[in-house]
């Protein structure tokens, strides 16, 4: 028995979506693989079958669902729901009010944390959002772990998410697991999921549905962006010089005024960071180590640094907002320490800054760190006329608390007292 026919993106959108970052939707490109076969599993499980085909103008937003009474539903997880309905038994969807709230429940979890942040992790790393944050990337890749790690408990004392029976929860979970394994999520952190990966296995292989999952390829390591080349520009050939003309020689005159002469200008005083001895840590190699490697971990921008650092050509300092009290909205904070980079620009070339607002509304705090050529930060600082509106705190690495604010400042996932990392920005 047919369901219907499901529209996913057509070749036309795709390239749509491609070409503008405003037009991406969780139903295209790459995701609309994962709902069609998501659905179509659905179906399979339901003892029903849906024809798929590419959407047409009629169609609002992909996927759509539409019956042959003329019945049309759009968005995955009600399409999912309404195709399980219509199977002879109702365990798909829980029996009762109660494991239908459970399932439910659990497909919206995939969906908001699982789903959401595998498809942006994706985005990024593959140039559909652009320009490409690491920090972003971090946070993001942060939340997905803490999804599956989420799971992962609750499926220590379970077979399935929510019922003694495989339901629409589960199939919803597998279809998104299949995509994030073969791309986000790498062979270390599902090392630590045991439980969600026999969930899975259990899942995909179940005979009605082993031949819409196929085979999934598992990533060793989670996709990284790849910086796209620089394309080299041609020199235009340089026109040909003009020839000197050659003027009368003029008769020497003796004359003691000087008055008429250009003055020539003053020299530029070299600014004092530039007479500092020449350092062996490269502050822009170490910018683009921390805009393409992970923050943490083997092989990451903290390992990086830590091979690299100078620590007699440069100095690492402690940040804090003196005014704290005044701030209000957290997205106002963020914009301010926008504001305050904005103003060290002269100093781009001495100086890297992580630094974020953390806590709520109405109970936030500016905190962070600052890497600055040089041992002494007023040098550095000065250039912004607010400088003094922050207070400057020397980092020693070889106290381990200032270590670990140091690195959480980098990574993102600065904690204060009760107060966590809400939103912060970067000064490369």
């Amino acid at each position: 028995m047919s369901a219907g026919t499901l529209y996913t993106t057509s070749e036309v959108e795709k390239k749509r979506v491609r070409s503008s970052v405003s037009l991406i939707v969780w139903g295209s490109t790459n995701q609309d693989n994962t709902l069609t076969r998501q659905i179509s599993a659905i179906a399979a499980f339901a003892g029903l079958s849906v024809e798929v085909k590419e959407g047409t103008a009629g169609i609002v937003k992909t996927p759509t669902l539409a019956s042959k009474d003329g019945f049309s539903l759009f968005e995955a997880s009600a399409i999912g729901r309404y195709i399980a309905s219509l199977a002879p038994s109702s365990t798909l969807i829980g029996r009762g009010a109660k494991e239908a709230a459970l399932v439910d429940q659990w497909v919206s979890f995939v969906d908001a944390d699982i789903s959401r942040y595998n498809t942006l992790i994706l985005h990024l790393v593959k140039g559909t959002i652009t320009p490409y944050n690491k920090p972003i990337h971090t946070v993001f890749q942060d939340r997905l772990a803490s999804a599956l790690i989420t799971v992962e408990k609750h499926l220590v004392t379970r077979t399935y998410l929510a019922t003694e029976r495989i339901t629409l929860a589960d199939i919803t979970l597998a279809s998104e697991l299949q995509s994030a394994f073969s791309t986000t999520v790498d062979a270390a952190l599902r090392a630590k999921l045991p439980n969600v990966l026999r969930h899975f296995e259990t899942i995909v292989n179940q005979p009605n549905l082993a031949s819409i999952f196929g085979s999934t390829t598992f990533a060793e390591k989670a996709l990284q962006y790849t910086p796209p080349p620089k394309e080299k520009k041609e020199k235009a050939p340089a026109p040909p010089a003009p020839k000197a003309e050659k003027k009368p020689k003029e008769e020497a005159v003796d004359d003691d005024d000087d008055d008429d002469k250009p003055t020539q200008e003053a020299p530029k005083e070299k600014n004092p960071l530039d007479l500092l001895p020449k350092s062996t840590f490269n502050l822009e190699d170490w910018k683009r180590a921390y805009s393409n490697k992970e923050t943490r971990g083997s092989g990451g921008a903290l390992e990086w640094f830590y091979q690299n650092f100078d620590k007699e050509g440069f100095s690492l300092w402690r940040v804090d907002f003196k005014y704290n009290e005044e701030l209000t909205q957290t997205y106002m904070s963020s914009n301010q320490i926008g504001g305050f980079f904005n103003r060290l620009e002269a100093s781009r070339k001495y100086l890297f800054g992580s630094i974020g607002v953390l806590g709520t509304r109405n109970n936030s705090i500016i905190s962070g760190a600052l890497i600055a050529r040089g041992l002494d930060i007023k040098p550095v600082v000065d250039v912004a006329p607010d400088w003094e509106s922050y207070t400057y705190e020397r980092i020693d690495l070889t106290n381990a608390e200032q270590k670990a604010f140091f690195e959480a400042a980098l990574a993102w996932d600065l904690e204060i007292g009760d107060k966590k990392w809400v939103d912060g920005k970067n000064f490369k």
